[in-house]
């Protein structure tokens, strides 16, 4: 079949399911389609750059990794039966399952999809690193690998070996950036790979109109079964259309046209959620709220790199000063009032909620007191009769009104923030190239590791990640061990003190560690969330 035809098929195919899955009278269809909609879009399915969520999430309904995360974070078997790690650490042995098989597509001999092998892992690995692929998910392996790290030992087992002990390697293999591809679909597609997705999944790519809607169907040969003995995924399809509206999107959860809503947009959160986060009493028994921890921090960062111009002359080079600003606002008046009560005021470390080494106990934070706060700016030189000068807070039209009620609490304490708006684009560049010096920002984990955000700090980082050019070599010292310490117990105590340092020298604010919150149709079953906030359809009941 020809390019053009092809694309002709599939535009007539996807409107025919759209018309079988649509969201009109479900009562005259029996078929179990879960809608949902995708602001933003979805740039590719080739996993190759699988680097935000609207990807992801349709990524890992098409595609499989060797280990995944569960519900509780924690690593289990995936497209890998088991697993053996050698004594130093650094050499993996993966033992794959024999029972999986690539989706039927034209790549293949006769359109009938083939058996995954360890030379597919080996393949879609090196793929990654290829400076061709020209991959968002090269910096995974980058430095970690050793050469020729990638072996297919055999059809069932696959080896990777380390240059050094890494200890989060497992977490990066269950990004979805690791899924496997085969080598077939990449050579016939091309560039157009992107389009043309091809996995070992529960859910298989049916047809995609951008900036319409994409509609994936059940992998009848998928291998994975419930307890039962059960072939999942247990729904026939998913349908994600592309509104680029908010609003649109919350008209169409309210008529029951979509299965669920991913966080809740300001314009609207008052109207469904009160100021404890509780769901209002007019929706209740027609929408389920669903909260959970989510691995996020929103933080203010600062620059901190003395030797930089833009720092010199600021009163933020002053520890005292960034301190002052950490307890000289309330953030649990912030949560309250400006979200909702989404979110827990972060008043431990830069490791979020969530992560096994969180532990506000031990990883103090600041609470909100300005009477401190007007003391250390004062300790740090500044009086009414020699005021601190103004400095300049950037932030995104999104979050203008958190950053003015952070300015005026602190003008109270004698701190005088200047907030100014900017469009996402020019903040990331900014920030990327060490040219702002105070900025609104977010951390999102790529993996559930505590290491995902220490290395934010850590000097020989570059930006990203370490945006607040933050150099501590005492802090340098225990990450480095870190990496290879082996006791967990150990490691989480290390996490700690590395997280109490970066709180104490104070290059960021914490704000709030973020949770997920979803809004569910209640007639969907087993829809559960992690705090990676990984869209998981296989057990999803209609």
């Amino acid at each position: 079949m020809n390019e053009k035809i092809f694309v002709r098929y599939g535009v007539l195919v996807l409107v025919g399911l759209i018309q079988i899955c649509g969201c009109g009278d479900r009562t005259k269809s029996t078929n179990k389609i879960f809608h949902y909609n995708e602001v933003t879009g979805i740039a590719s399915m080739d996993p190759a750059f699988a680097k935000n969520q609207s990807v992801m999430w349709a990524i890992h309904q098409v595609y499989g990794t060797l280990i995944e995360t569960d519900d509780k974070l924690n690593m289990r078997p995936s497209l890998a039966l088991r697993w053996d790690v050698s004594a130093d650490r650094r050499i993996y042995t993966f033992h794959l399952r024999n029972d999986v098989f690539f989706h039927d597509d034209a790549a293949f001999e006769g359109g009938k999809g083939r058996k995954m092998t360890a030379k597919d892992v080996e393949y879609s690995f090196r793929r990654i690193i290829d400076p061709k692929t020209a991959s968002s998910g090269a910096w995974i392996f980058n430095d970690r690998i050793s050469p020729g790290g990638f072996a297919a030992l055999n059809d069932s087992t696959f080896q990777l070996t380390l240059i050094r002990p890494f200890m989060p390697i497992m977490g990066l293999l269950s990004m979805q950036y690791c899924s496997i591809v085969p080598r077939e679909a990449v050579e016939k597609y091309g560039k157009d790979f992107r389009s043309h997705a091809c996995g070992t999944g529960p859910f298989r790519m049916v047809a995609w109109e951008e900036g319409q809607a994409m509609v994936l169907a059940k992998n009848e040969n998928y291998y994975e079964r419930d307890s039962a003995g059960t072939r999942l995924p247990y729904i026939d399809g998913i349908k994600i259309s592309f509104y680029d509206s908010r609003a649109t999107e919350f008209l169409m959860f309210q008529q029951g046209k979509l299965e669920f809503m991913n966080d809740i947009d300001p314009s609207f959160k008052d109207e469904v959620i009160s100021k404890k986060g509780l769901l209002k009493k007019e929706w209740e028994g027609r929408i389920v709220l669903k909260k959970h921890p989510y691995l996020n921090i929103e933080y203010l960062g600062i620059l901190v790199d003395s030797t930089l111009a833009v720092v010199k002359d600021s009163p933020l080079r002053s520890k005292k000063i960034r301190q002052a600003i950490n307890a000289g606002f309330d953030r649990r008046k912030m949560m309250l009032y400006l979200r909702n009560s989404i979110g827990i005021p972060a008043e431990s470390g830069f490791v979020p909620a969530g992560l096994p080494s969180f532990d506000s106990s031990v990883v103090r934070g600041y609470a909100y007191d300005p009477g401190k706060s007007r003391q250390l700016v004062k300790e740090a030189g500044y009086s009414s009769a020699r005021p601190m000068p103004a400095v300049k807070l950037l932030t995104i039209p999104i979050y203008s009104d958190l950053a003015s009620f952070i300015a005026k609490e602190l003008e109270d304490v004698g701190i005088n923030i200047e907030v100014e708006v900017i469009q996402k684009s020019l903040l990331l560049e900014q920030t990327a190239k060490s040219e702002a010096l105070f900025f609104r920002g977010s951390w999102i984990a790529d993996y559930p590791d505590a290491e995902n955000y220490l290395g934010f700090f850590y000097s020989k980082n570059p930006a990203p990640p370490n945006y607040t050019r933050y150099k501590n070599e005492a802090f340098d010292r225990l990450y480095e061990t870190s990496l290879e310490e082996t006791n967990d117990s150990i490691r989480m105590k290390l996490y700690q003190e590395m997280d109490q340092m970066v709180i104490k020298d104070a290059p960021v604010v914490p704000l709030w560690y973020d949770e997920v919150c979803r809004l569910v149709n209640p007639r969907v079953k087993n829809f559960n969330a992690n705090g990676l906030n990984l869209l998981e359809l296989r057990y999803v009941q209609l």
